[in-house]
């Protein structure tokens, strides 16, 4: 039914079906519909953030199923997140969302006028976010591990109201994680995309931009070491197996910084980049609690 493409770190490439992060939109939708349906997170205005939470994952499934198809050229993925901006700009403007953000060792940023942080603020989170998530995978468990710890954070120190939102989406998320940590899935594009959006779109209505901050650096200095290689070096980066175990000759990405001249197993890597992201959640729900 989904088509399979071969595991390139594992031996022998064995075929995997991809793109199963499909089952994560189609649930997540049915999910927020029913949320909605039950009155949920609705504000007086009538502006709905279940239906708005809903739009925004829809599109970034539809996004990682177009690059899954077509294989997008990444100047139309980086850009391509800010249609869904569109829909939590309304939902900031209509609700009266906080234009502030509270920043460690800094303080309050305060955007004003308030239109800078509607029409610049919002659509930088939404691509910045959706992107970064989508530049760390390649690994089994990997890109779904990490993004379910940064919603784990974010959920845990949102309202009550915001928390109903993300509990059905989290736990199907949770589910297709353990999947491909086994290595029996992958969730493709579709998911990555997905998810990415979720993130960004969660925390932008949940107010959680602070949090959102902090615990996606490991994603920011990813892609940043990926975009700076990729401009000054003109190359890509790769690993290689010796002897069942992952290295790498350069540190091009994170996945390559660590097994840089360090053979390890694929397990091995993707836990110390999880309890690196661990860290970074930590540090991001204590700075929001206090």
């Amino acid at each position: 039914m989904f088509p399979k493409v071969p595991d390139q770190h594992k031996p022998g490439n064995p075929l995997i079906p991809n793109g199963l992060g499909v089952f994560y939109v189609l649930f997540a939708i049915i999910y927020l519909f029913f949320v909605y349906l039950m009155g949920i997170g609705s504000a007086p205005n009538g502006v709905s953030s279940p239906l708005t939470f809903a739009v925004c994952i829809l599109f970034g499934g539809f996004m990682g199923l177009l690059d899954d198809w077509m294989d997008l050229k990444w100047r139309y993925k980086a850009f391509m997140p800010l249609i869904a901006a569109l829909p939590l700009i309304y939902l900031a403007i209509e609700n009266g969302l906080r234009t502030s953000i509270t920043l460690p060792f800094i303080g309050v940023l305060q955007f004003s006028p308030p239109d800078v942080y509607y029409f610049v603020i919002i659509p930088l989170i939404i691509m910045i976010v959706t992107n970064t998530v989508n530049m760390l995978g390649g690994l089994n468990g990997l890109e779904t591990i990490c993004p379910a710890i940064v919603l784990i954070g974010l959920t845990s120190i949102a309202s009550q109201t915001a928390q109903i939102l993300m509990i059905g989406p989290l736990i199907m998320w949770l589910i297709l994680a353990a999947l491909n940590v086994q290595g029996k899935i992958f969730v493709g594009n579709t998911g990555s995309f997905a998810i990415g959006m979720t993130i960004a779109s969660f925390a932008v209505i949940t107010d959680l931009k602070s949090t959102l901050l902090i615990s996606i650096l490991p994603y920011v200095f990813n892609s940043a070491l990926i975009l700076l290689t990729i401009f000054f070096v003109k190359k890509r980066a790769s690993l290689s197996m010796a002897g069942g175990k992952l290295v790498s000759d350069h540190r091009r990405s994170l996945v390559t910084l660590i097994t840089y001249r360090r053979p390890l197993t694929e397990r091995q890597v993707v836990a110390i980049i999880s309890i690196i992201f661990v860290v970074f959640t930590m540090m991001a729900v204590l700075t929001g609690l206090f």
